[in-house]
């Protein structure tokens, strides 16, 4: 999380989130407006009080006409202030969820440019958390916390000036009782805002350990592991639940000192009161006007206490979700400013290529390479050589530290993403597949593929066969992360969306492995197809990849130590006839 947004004040913080999402500003000064009629309003029965009693019921004959008149009128403001109250509202939700959606979907937006390396920095149950549950905190404030700041503020200042028409030394009796509290107010906010923070962040504590758990379900039963994470998420959940108990003190304590001040605001408003009265200065009617003003005056105090809660548990959420905003996208897309490249073979150069993780040793040292269009290229290593890292920085899920990859000759940080996305697809190791049917997953390659450009490419792919052995065919749902296919299952689905998407560079990061004999042939005839006709590089530990390839490149400790066909570099001594011996035994056993 940026720290610059940890550092931030609370009222810079709703400036910097109304700068990023200007739909909270519209409409505001409309709303504004309302809200005062809305406040006006209320002073209405105050006034009507002291009227009917120093008019209507002077001279100890009722003025009944007047005293209808001012009921009439009465209701007629009130009604009034009741209309202008829910156009409020209407406005207040229209407006603030429209800038919460704009909100959200930057965060999200931007999760998503950052690199794999700044994601990893972050559990994704945290990320989620700042993507959803601390937007939703903002919006409990901003409909509803919100709405009251504007009528509180209007409130305390209509009640103000009346009571000061009223009586100015009551009002100053007053404003003497509660500016101490007001005045300690913005001091005590600073020490509830640290509170809130720390319960956004155990928030995302529990987040991330409810994911993780459900999602690594099958390994948590494999290991008899239930009983040490139920603990794990306890734990989290007390530490939760201890934060929320520490700030919720801390605003609890506002509540009893609101009450106590206004009673003794009360109290020197009677005893004066009736001494101003004696003196002939306020009449029986605006002293009676006078106490019904100070409940409209102690009100927004006394509601202090739950605005003063949902204020800092937003902006502890909004200060967590800029914490995401201004984190640099390290991997930023040139935008209109970059290369499109047209299509066609695809050539790939690495020139010098260094990298190293924060705060790690390098992991890639000087690597250079030239690979030319439509060939076929198996990268091998021991686990740790730095073939990973290798094809993250081939499709520029990270960037390198030294060096620079270049694909047709240009810098692939000087390529716009629609392009290089384009031309390049990834095959995942784990080929992740969405909560949906066959045909949609396919579909995520190319979404305005129809039903017959799918089932020509699983044809052409030789998986139609597989596909129409389904329950229901393309029809067939896939579960989430696609766990009702098997392990090889999934990597099919994940070529035929690659074949579809039809790149002219394709990765594939360990594609083979994980599967099944009956799978492995369907795999190997599929591999056969997405190949065909185009650059492919495979990250491969099925050393069987590398014997159908033009040509093998070896790690070693971050370098290539080898390159050439298969049958050469087995002949030979070295790394690579090692790992094809070590292969082939274990193969056989």
């Amino acid at each position: 999380m940026s720290m610059q947004a940890l550092e931030r004040s609370a009222w810079q913080t709703v400036r910097h989130g109304f700068r990023l999402s200007p739909e909270f500003r519209r409409g505001l000064a409309g709303t504004a407006v309302l809200a005062v009629l809305a406040t006006v309003g209320k002073v209405i029965v105050p006034v009507a009080v002291q009227q009917v009693i120093d008019r209507g019921l002077s001279g100890g004959t009722p003025d009944i006409p007047f005293i209808r008149a001012a009921v009439v009128l009465c209701a007629a403001a009130v009604l009034l202030t009741a209309l202008c109250g829910y156009a409020m509202n209407v406005r207040l939700y229209k407006s603030t969820e429209s800038g919460l959606a704009t909100l959200r979907g930057r965060a999200f937006r931007h999760v998503h440019d950052l690199s794999v390396l700044t994601q990893n920095t972050e559990r994704r149950g945290a990320l989620v958390s700042r993507v959803t549950v601390d937007v939703d905190q903002i919006s409990v404030f901003m409909q509803w916390g919100g709405m009251m700041v504007i009528v509180a503020l209007g409130q305390l200042v209509v009640a103000t000036v009346l009571m000061a028409v009223y009586s100015w030394q009551l009002t100053l009796l007053v404003w003497l009782c509660f500016a101490p509290l007001i005045w300690a107010l913005p001091r005590f906010q600073r020490l509830i805002a640290g509170a809130y923070t720390r319960v956004r962040e155990r928030t995302g504590d529990v987040l991330a350990a409810v994911s993780e758990s459900v999602v690594g379900s099958a390994v948590i039963r494999a290991y008899g592991a239930e009983d040490r994470t139920g603990e794990r998420i306890d734990s989290a959940i007390d530490a939760q639940r201890a934060a929320q108990v520490r700030a919720m003190r801390m605003v609890g304590f506002t509540f009893p000192t609101t009450e106590l001040v206004a009673s003794f605001a009360i109290a020197g408003v009677v005893l004066l009161g009736v001494r101003l009265g004696l003196d002939g200065t306020i009449t029986v009617g605006r002293l009676i006007a006078f106490l019904f003003l100070i409940t409209l005056f102690i009100s927004p105090l006394q509601t202090a206490t739950e605005v003063l809660n949902e204020a800092q548990n937003a902006i502890a959420g909004w200060r967590r979700v800029l914490g995401v905003l201004d984190t640099p996208a390290d991997v930023g897309d040139p935008g209109e400013q970059g290369v499109t490249l047209p299509r066609g073979p695809i050539s790939l150069v690495f020139e010098d290529v260094g990298f190293a993780y924060p705060g790690g040793p390098p992991v890639l040292h000087e690597v250079s390479a030239a690979f030319p269009p439509r060939s076929r290229v198996a990268v091998v290593g021991e686990t740790g050589s730095g073939k990973t890292t290798f094809a993250k920085l081939l499709t520029r899920l990270m960037d390198p530290v030294e060096g620079r990859v270049l694909i047709d000759g240009v810098d692939l940080r000087d390529v716009r993403f629609s392009s290089l996305r384009e031309r390049i697809v990834m095959v995942p190791q784990d080929g992740f597949l969405f909560d949906a049917s066959l045909e949609e997953n396919i579909r995520f390659g190319r979404p305005s593929a129809t039903r017959e450009e799918i089932a020509l490419a699983l044809t052409e792919l030789g998986l139609a066969d597989w596909v129409d052995g389904l329950p229901a065919g393309l029809d067939t749902p896939v579960g989430q992360r696609g766990e009702s296919l098997s392990a090889g299952e999934r990597q099919l689905v994940a070529l035929a969306r690659a074949y579809l998407a039809d790149p002219d560079l394709l990765l594939l990061d360990e594609a083979t492995s994980a599967v099944d004999p009956a799978t492995e042939v369907r795999l190997a005839r599929a591999l056969e197809g997405v190949t065909r006709g185009r650059t492919a590089i495979s990250i491969a530990h099925r050393l069987s990849t590398a014997e159908a390839a033009d040509e093998v490149v070896v790690f070693e400790h971050g370098r290539i130590v080898q390159r050439g066909p298969h049958a050469e570099l087995v002949a030979q001594p070295g790394v690579y006839a090692d790992l094809y011996a070590s292969w082939t035994t274990a193969t056989r056993s």
